[in-house]
């Protein structure tokens, strides 16, 4: 029997659970109460089954569970001494705090969020670049509200969830998120944020909120979104465009804002670029509140937030966000919780490899081998070693023979 170290040690699906530190999940739902009434299904092993259902992508109770009860032999391996009956799962699912899915999150971006890191951004201090942004995952309208005008076909509107989220641009990975209703707007967000004096931060105009913009301005924190079309204004003093700024930037200027606080009507002076961005034939009107930056460098910030967008994409693509195993909030926070975690112990794997992959070819691949004994790294670094071995030990064990065309059965 051939031996090959590529294909040793734990199924990839233990390999990934090394990660958590079940002592970790543990002291969380001591804290946090979620294992006070449940006797076998615990905060850690709900974590495990919910990791299961979202790296195989499944789309119902009764795939989870009798997918794992298929994997018998490897659950002791995985912490999992028994599979949880479908009523079990699907009760912890709607009565378990989503609340202790997201502390476990935040548990494990800040033990992780070092890994993730990109040495390659330069301009600008980008660590401390923050991009924030929602997107809206469809739901029945029986459990969320949706957004936008009611259409003529009532029968056509949805719910759905948004998650509020902001990232850190060094790292691409959710720093902060929230859920809401998609029908709440998305200023409220901001309210939510602190960060450190001496940061960046970027949105869409979508999260317009002057009172919140001062309140930044206050803190010393940098802020650059785009201008609504109806924004009222006064102008103020114009800026020289230097020679070697990018031909993009074709106005400088500043502004002042006015807006109401408590009845009382005051005013926020900002920065106003006018830009052409060739590449989409569009121009952007750019606000900020920093007059130190070049304005081309006031524009690659914004731009930066498309990194957002990707990343929206890839959770949408590679884990299970269209079809939810509860039809209650609850359940709907606690699978997007989990399908983060996942997106982020994938995001580590990768930056751990020297081979270059795509995420969504790691992740079909992990999905495809996720009870098979294969060492996860060894494998991504070099996935021909173990093939090129075998066609190796069979050309010298056919080079002297007589009968040539059996060689081609292995090579």
């Amino acid at each position: 029997m051939n031996k090959n170290t590529n294909f040793t040690g734990q199924p990839i699906f233990g390999q990934i659970l090394q990660m958590i530190k079940r002592g970790q999940i543990h002291t969380i739902a001591r804290k946090h109460g979620t294992d006070r009434y449940y006797k076998k299904f615990t905060t850690y092993k709900h974590l495990i089954t919910m990791l299961y259902l979202v790296l195989e992508g499944c789309t119902s109770i009764r795939e989870v569970t009798t997918g794992l009860l298929a994997c018998c032999t490897k659950l002791f391996h995985l912490g999992l001494d028994y599979s949880p009956k479908r009523s079990t799962f699907s009760d912890a699912n709607k009565k378990r705090s989503s609340n202790v899915f997201r502390v476990i999150y935040m548990k494990l971006y800040k033990q992780y969020s070092v890994f993730l890191s990109d040495s390659r951004l330069s301009k600008i201090d980008l660590k401390r670049l923050f991009i924030v942004d929602s997107t809206t995952i469809s739901l029945f309208k029986a459990i969320l509200k949706g957004t936008g005008r009611k259409p003529k076909n009532s029968s056509k509107q949805k719910g759905g969830i948004k998650a509020h989220t902001m990232i850190n641009a060094y790292e691409n990975v959710p720093c902060l998120v929230r859920y809401s209703a998609a029908a709440k707007h998305d200023h409220t967000f901001l309210k939510e944020i602190d960060l450190p004096k001496g940061s960046y931060i970027t949105f869409d105009k979508a999260y317009n909120d002057y009172i919140q913009y001062k309140r930044f301005t206050d803190k010393g924190i940098c802020f650059v979104t785009l201008q609504k079309e109806n924004a009222v204004y006064k102008l103020g003093e114009e800026f020289d465009i230097p020679d070697n700024m990018d031909e993009g930037v074709l106005k400088d200027e500043s502004i002042l804002l006015t807006y109401k606080e408590d009845g009382i009507e005051k005013q926020l002076k900002v920065r106003r670029i006018a830009y052409w961005a060739e590449d989409r034939q569009r121009l952007l009107i750019f606000i900020s509140n920093n007059f130190e930056l070049s304005a081309d460098l006031i524009a690659l910030i914004y731009k930066k937030r498309w990194q957002i967008e990707t990343l929206f994409k890839q959770l949408k693509q590679n884990f299970p966000l269209k079809y939810f195993v509860g039809d209650n909030v609850n359940a709907i926070e606690i699978q997007i919780w989990v399908s983060l975690i996942a997106n982020l112990l994938i995001s580590v794997i990768k930056s751990r490899l020297t081979k270059s992959w795509s995420f969504s070819n790691m992740t079909s691949i992990i999905r495809q081998h996720l009870m098979n004994y294969i060492n996860i790294y060894k494998f991504l670094n070099d996935p021909e070693k173990a093939w090129l071995k075998i066609v190796k030990e069979k050309q010298r064990e056919y080079q002297n023979t007589l009968f040539p065309k059996l060689k081609g059965a292995y090579f």
